[in-house]
């Protein structure tokens, strides 16, 4: 018997394979099994033609048999076999795929074949400190054993086998401290590892699985008896026709699958032929996870490639902004590395993947328009993803999540709206969109400028949440509408009328503004003459890119510590109010009095504001002073 060498560049080139290639050691099973689906594949492609097979698709099937005396594992089909020169050529050479040669030699028949790239064999010397294969190729007498304990060859010499198709023996590596290759032994170990990965080779794949029968006698002795059983599913549910299935088999089905106990509020199974083809079984579910806004949440589909699980969390196929959906994917289509663990960012990848979110946003646009109340509680549940979509993507995500965006407004206390129904309720000659920035909605109600915006009849949108404003600011205007925060230093809400009278009380208080200005220095940018305010007598607006809702939201990230950002802030006073007349006659009588109202107005605007007082204790000796 002859040792033969490996026909590949190096021994070091199978010592990276068996080391490098896979992240997680347990996909080695997942690798055999398909191996052996494959084989049995060919042998039952071949009997529909060959009438000397004789055998049915029933016929067909895998056995996997742990011996945890021998330590070893084995795996066998009954599929079409190898001989001396498929041992050689294929288990001796690594990355040469019998399967894809087999696919390429009937092309026109569209066969499904998992092992295209002829490397997942050699996972199993992630595991194994010896491999053997035992194998009986159809229509011949023969059999072969194929033994190679890695990197220093492999034999080949015949053996005696009585069936059609292979045996794979792992002979399993000794138990480490920091790996217990044993576990591969254990009957639920492999029934879950089957479960994960392979639940959907078309072929049974059987195991003897002891069961504990406790008979009624108490006293009696628990009876154990063994069961060779199927424990694989074999027909993936997204498989099925959608018409023939209810939404208990796909609310119980999402539930086992993806480990939530409460159903989904609605799914989306579709089957996609053409370009990209693929079928696809997504959720929406009905509640956050607990770390769903935090870093360690890992988004991404469930990918399958014929049944098969290639990776358990692919991220490519969801944007961010949809990273709640949960499901799966399944295509024979995508291009697959050598791993068969990560994706090439091919083009079919990227179609499938706009595909799926098309169908997610027009699934939502649905719900909200035909439930709405579904909607609402799906929103609360996950709205805020879309306003950080926005956000993160620059706007580019605009057009995507513009529609399914909903905020509460001045229209109705009790109900959120959209940005389409804002728009369609506009006054005629409106121009802007208009918001005001909050804690809350009854803080944003107590704002100075609030009260005369409401009473001019405009609808103000409340943002309550910190990203709201960073959101609407990239995406700039809705439907040609600009958005406006009522604090903005040029928010107009007056009539021609009104401002020409305003014009006119700015002439003549231009010198007082001037005097103000100077007392507060660069805190602000300007002191002027308010044209939004009712009966308050003193507000702050702000110009620029940066509105004060924005200079509080990012000097309170850690990040930004020692990095104060500041918005350019203008003094508003209302010209309507007793303490504007008070101001012009202390110009005209006691600056000094007038710089010490300054400073005490600029506080009171800045304390609305919910700004923290610069210097508090002047703030408190001014209002001593007002009080003797």
């Amino acid at each position: 018997m002859e040792t033969r060498e490996f026909k590949a560049e190096s021994k070091r080139l199978l010592d990276m394979m068996i080391n490098s290639i896979y992240t997680h050691k347990e996909i080695f099973l997942r690798e055999v099994i398909s191996n052996a689906s494959d084989a049995i594949d060919k042998l039952y492609f071949k009997s529909l033609t060959d009438t000397s097979v004789g055998m049915g698709k029933d016929d067909f099937e895998i056995q996997i048999v742990p011996d945890k005396e021998a330590g070893t594992l084995t795996i066998s089909d009954n599929g079409i076999g190898m001989n001396e020169e498929d041992l050689d050529s294929c288990l001796g050479t690594i990355a040469n795929s019998g399967s894809l040669a087999f696919k390429n030699d009937n092309e026109a028949d569209d066969i499904d074949i998992i092992g295209q790239f002829g490397v997942g064999f050699y996972s199993t010397f992630m595991v194994s400190k010896e491999v053997t294969v035992i194998t009986k190729p159809f229509g011949s007498d023969k059999a072969y054993k194929w033994s190679s304990n890695g990197v220093d060859g492999y034999t080949i010499e015949e053996c005696e086998k009585e069936s059609v198709g292979t045996d794979v023996i792992l002979t399993l590596k000794d138990d480490m401290d920091d790996e217990k290759y044993s576990r591969y032994l254990d009957q639920y170990q492999l029934q879950t590892l089957v479960k994960k990965y392979s639940d959907y080779i078309r072929f049974p794949i059987k195991m003897d699985v002891e069961h504990t029968h406790y008979p009624e006698d108490e006293n009696a002795e628990p009876e154990k008896h063994i069961v060779n059983e199927t424990i694989n599913s074999m027909t993936p549910l997204w498989k099925k026709n959608k018409n023939e299935l209810t939404d208990e088999e796909y609310n119980n089905f999402y539930t086992e699958k993806f480990m939530d106990y409460m159903p989904p509020i609605t799914h989306i199974h579709s089957k996609n032929e053409g370009t990209a083809t693929y079928d696809a079984l997504l959720y929406i579910p009905s509640h956050a996870p607990f770390d769903y806004y935090s870093k360690d949440y890992e988004k991404g589909l469930q990918l399958y490639s014929s049944g098969v699980m290639i990776m358990e969390k692919c991220a490519d196929l969801v944007p961010d902004y949809f990273s709640f959906v949960k499901g799966l994917v399944d295509s024979e289509d995508l291009s697959l590395n050598i791993s068969r663990e990560m994706l090439q960012h091919d083009r079919q990848l990227k179609i499938i993947a706009k595909n799926i979110e098309r169908s997610i946003k027009n699934t939502l646009a649905k719900m909200l328009k035909d439930d709405r109340e579904q909607y609402e509680k799906f929103y609360d549940a996950f709205g805020l993803q879309f306003k950080f979509g926005i956000y993160q993507s620059y706007g580019s995500a605009k057009d995507t999540l513009e529609d399914l965006l909903m905020f509460p407004s001045s229209f109705n206390d009790e109900k959120r709206t959209t940005l389409a129904e804002y728009v369609d309720r506009m006054k005629e000659g409106q121009e802007s969109i208009y918001y005001a920035c909050g804690e809350s909605q009854t803080k944003i109600e107590m704002l100075p400028v609030f009260e005369k915006v409401k009473e001019k009849g405009y609808e103000i949108l409340y943002f309550t949440q910190d990203v709201d404003e960073f959101a609407i600011k990239v995406m700039m205007n809705y439907k040609d509408k600009p958005f406006k925060s009522i604090t903005d230093g040029d928010a107009d809400f007056e009539t021609d009328e009104e401002k020409e009278e305003n014009k006119k009380t700015s002439e003549e208080s231009k010198e007082m503004f001037d005097f103000m200005k100077e007392t507060l220095g660069d805190k602000v940018s300007a002191v002027k003459l308010s044209t939004k305010l009712k009966s308050h007598p003193v507000c702050l607006s702000s110009e620029g890119q940066v509105t004060i809702e924005m200079e509080k939201v990012l000097n309170s990230m850690p990040q930004n510590e020692g990095k104060e950002v500041k918005a350019e802030k203008c003094l508003e006073l209302n010209a309507s109010h007793p303490i504007f007349e008070k101001l012009k006659a202390l110009y005209a009588d006691d600056k000094d009095k007038l710089a010490d109202y300054t400073k005490l107005l600029y506080s009171q605007a800045r304390l609305i504001e919910g700004l923290s007082i610069e210097n508090p204790v002047e703030f408190a000796n001014l209002v001593c002073d007002l009080m003797v």
